[in-house]
């Protein structure tokens, strides 16, 4: 298989991670990065071994060497850079949410069509070899008919009000906060599991802290020291901290779960049990090697992963023996296994989430968004 040679804007939490995913597919070459500044792009560069550094979108562009684009920004240029990107005519890979709203997600549907380049979207929680396990045992029968869904993602690191990240803007971050940026992973999970899609929606919001108290200076600034009262200033919240929602699924089953990003103890726990007529599903991110089965008419049984014991789609997420756990790392790295296959030619059709599956979970979280607010159902429009 020929190397595939590509680049990567934004390195923040994300942007590393992709890098090392993309590193251990073996026919995956990083050659360019591009970050807010020539020297910032020339320092994260030289700590990722990557070869070539941007301080501009324009000039990464203009690399003919450059195949593909993994586009790792914060939310609120997703758009307009992913457009750049498809216009110039190379594949774009790009980070949740695709868009901030679906007027735009919509237009990116459209034009990765009318270029013809490979669009993917990163909802990684599908790829984890449990998660797999899970969708087949539905597409096969074994679950039976889906009766309901329940779950809930919930996180701490914006549990205290002197938590501060730019997530908490809405500028950047868009008018839904914990709905859009891990519930949007939730309902993507839960509809890729059944098959099935979420139509109607009931939401109700809670915003926890009304004021949190943000850093006068970058935080960075303060390394290695404490805080004192005076280095903060108080700001008004206007997005939220827990949602609870309940939804309706296509085949007319009903489900809830509930966001928060203030749950003690909780680092990142996504949470579904799945109810059907043969038998139960639950799974937690936390413990992503276990898949808890459940039975009425005999002993419950609890999946361990090991590629011998799972079906023959989901053996090939598994990497590794029973015994040695695979989670978030190896979740991203079967992503892009599967993008780059596809582009390369090696298989015939895409199987990852693309731009339309990015558009429909913008759908869902505006439904919910509007629901919150109406404090009606509320149909999905995708």
């Amino acid at each position: 298989m020929k190397t595939i040679k590509a680049g990567i804007i934004g390195t923040g939490f994300i942007g590393p991670a992709h890098v090392e995913a993309a590193r251990r597919l073996g026919f995956v070459e990083m050659v360019a990065l591009c970050e807010a500044n020539d020297d910032l792009a020339r320092t994260k560069a030289t700590a990722l071994g990557i070869p070539k550094s941007y301080g501009s979108i324009a000039a990464l562009l203009k690399d003919k060497e450059v195949e593909v684009i993994h586009n790792c920004t914060p939310n609120h240029i997703h758009f307009e850079i992913s457009k750049k990107i498809m216009a110039a005519g190379k594949h774009v890979i790009s980070e949740k949410p695709l868009a901030m709203t679906t007027k735009e997600s919509r237009e990116l549907v459209k034009l990765a069509k009318q270029t013809g380049v490979v669009n993917a979207i990163d909802f990684n929680y599908r790829y984890y070899p449990l998660v797999q396990e899970a969708r087949d045992q539905v597409a096969s029968g074994k679950l039976g008919d889906v009766f309901h869904a329940t779950g809930s993602y919930t996180q701490d690191w914006l549990y205290l009000a002197t938590d501060w990240n730019w997530r908490l803007v809405p500028q950047f971050s868009g008018k839904s906060r914990a709905v859009a940026d891990v519930g949007s992973h939730w309902c993507d999970a839960i509809q890729f599991i059944t098959g099935l899609k979420i139509t109607k929606v009931l939401g109700d919001f809670q915003t926890i802290h009304k004021h949190r108290m943000k850093p006068k200076k970058e935080v960075e600034t303060y390394s290695g020291k404490l805080l004192k009262p005076s280095d903060y200033e108080p700001v008004p919240i206007h997005t939220e901290d827990f949602a609870s929602v309940l939804f309706q699924f296509s085949n007319g089953a009903h489900g809830s779960f509930s966001v928060s990003q203030c749950f003690a103890g909780r680092k990142n726990r996504l949470f579904y049990e799945l109810a059907g007529s043969k038998k139960s599903l639950v799974w937690d991110q936390e413990r992503p090697n276990e898949l808890w089965i459940g039975y009425r008419e005999k002993p419950n049984e609890l999946l361990i992963k090991d590629p011998s014991l799972l079906s023959p789609v989901a053996r090939t997420y598994a990497h590794y023996p029973g015994g040695h756990p695979e989670a978030y790392p190896d979740g991203l790295k079967n992503f892009l296994l599967r993008v780059y296959s596809y582009i390369a030619g090696k298989e015939k059709r895409p199987d990852f989430s693309t731009f339309q599956d990015g558009h429909d979970e913008l759908a869902i979280c505006e439904a919910i968004l509007a629901s919150s607010k109406s404090k009606r159902w509320e149909s999905v429009k995708y």
